[in-house]
């Protein structure tokens, strides 16, 4: 893809006419903006905030994100990834917690609708009056809203056009990334990937083999992550490939492995089970890792002396990925050289634009998700009666 990411597509080929169409829509994408959200990923993108609000709480070193689904996990998956730059405690409040945190810090209360009911029973349950609240909503008269006049907080507006899933890159994800200490300009590099010709032809010959191992009935995207850092990452592309991509009876359930733990528990069933299944390895270069004590490595052990932790993982990483070309067994690999702001952007670039291309081929909306509502509604009426 670039110096910094090492990618290597499905094994199979893609037609250069099938090719073309797919990167005539890339091109309608950037130049007309369709979807509009797409706006949030380009350099010149204006936010609804101005640096002053960056000084007036970057002095706090105690953040908390309440928020749910797109609300934090972009958040989670940048804060995690890139942890090692964050001077920053934070916490993240993404699902309904039986005890209570009310340590002083500042919150960040990010809800599109400005009613969701989990946010604002997280931000009621562990309310402290000292704290200091940043609220990022829509501009309507929404609970959120009120809440935050009533507390005479600051309001960001978070833009109708973007959903939740694909909010990352824009001030739902980006405010936090700067109070963190992040630089968020670093990490819009859709500009820059949208007119190489590799990193296209790698997109599309992804998504187009993607497709192809769907209409074989593959529908299962376990990602092998050898990262745990990263792990957020794929939460955060769990619900983008689920809530962008199932929908009439179709999609693709992403499925996360945390590698090599899962050798010693699933690994079989990855060999010699489902064949319903295609992967994505991904693992991350450690120039810095723990050394083994030699002292205690000695006869059939000797070979990992000169061994770190790292090597060990990747010898496992390439190991399986061996046995998987012999089995022939569909995968995909990401190989990242450099933990930083600009490889975090290329990809959620890059899984971003998967999805929309995807939602092409499979014919879906890949904008909402209806059938989320139904649960809501019914937890109102439930807890009304």
């Amino acid at each position: 893809m670039d110096s910094n990411i090492l990618f290597k597509s499905f094994n199979n080929k893609a037609r250069y006419s099938e090719k073309k169409k797919l990167i005539k829509i890339l091109k309608k994408i950037n130049t007309q903006e369709i979807p509009e959200f797409i706006k949030s990923y380009k350099k010149n993108y204006v936010y609804n905030y101005k640096k002053k609000i960056i000084n007036k709480y970057k002095a706090i070193n105690n953040i908390k994100i309440i928020g749910m689904g797109g609300s934090s996990l972009g958040i989670k998956a940048l804060y995690n990834f890139l942890i090692s730059k964050v001077k920053k405690k934070v916490i993240f409040f993404e699902n309904l917690s039986l005890q209570s945190n009310k340590t002083k810090s500042l919150n960040i209360i990010i809800s599109k609708s400005g009613n969701t009911l989990e946010t604002i029973s997280n931000f009621s349950a562990n309310y402290n009056k000292n704290n200091k609240n940043i609220f990022i909503t829509e501009r309507t008269n929404n609970y959120l809203r009120l809440l935050a006049d009533k507390l005479k907080s600051d309001v960001i507006e978070h833009k109708n056009f973007i959903g939740g899933r694909f909010s990352v890159l824009s001030e739902v994800g980006m405010l936090p990334a700067e109070l963190m200490g992040l630089k968020e300009s670093k990490f819009k590099q859709f500009n820059n990937l949208i007119t190489k010709k590799e990193f296209l032809n790698n997109l599309t010959h992804n998504v187009l083999s993607t497709f192809e191992l769907i209409k074989k009935k593959k529908f299962n995207s376990v990602i092998l992550n050898y990262d745990t850092k990263s792990e957020d990452l794929f939460k955060w592309y769990q619900q983008l490939v689920s809530e962008s991509l199932g929908k009439n009876s179709k999609g693709i359930l992403p499925i996360i492995s945390t590698m090599p733990k899962d050798n010693h528990s699933i690994l079989q069933l990855y060999l010699d089970g489902l064949k319903c299944n295609f992967y994505t390895f991904f693992i991350v270069k450690e120039k810095k890792s723990i050394r083994l004590n030699p002292k205690l490595l000695f006869k059939d052990f000797n070979f990992l002396k000169s061994k770190n932790i790292y090597d060990i993982l990747n010898a496992q990483r390439i190991a399986t990925e061996n046995i998987f070309k012999k089995k022939q067994i569909p995968f995909r690999s990401f190989v990242i050289k450099k933990r930083n702001e600009e490889t975090l952007g290329k990809l959620f670039c890059f899984f971003t634009l998967e999805v929309i291309l995807l939602s092409h081929l499979l014919k879906v909306n890949p904008l909402n998700q209806p059938h989320v509502e139904l649960v809501k509604k019914e937890t109102f009426n439930i807890l009304k009666k």
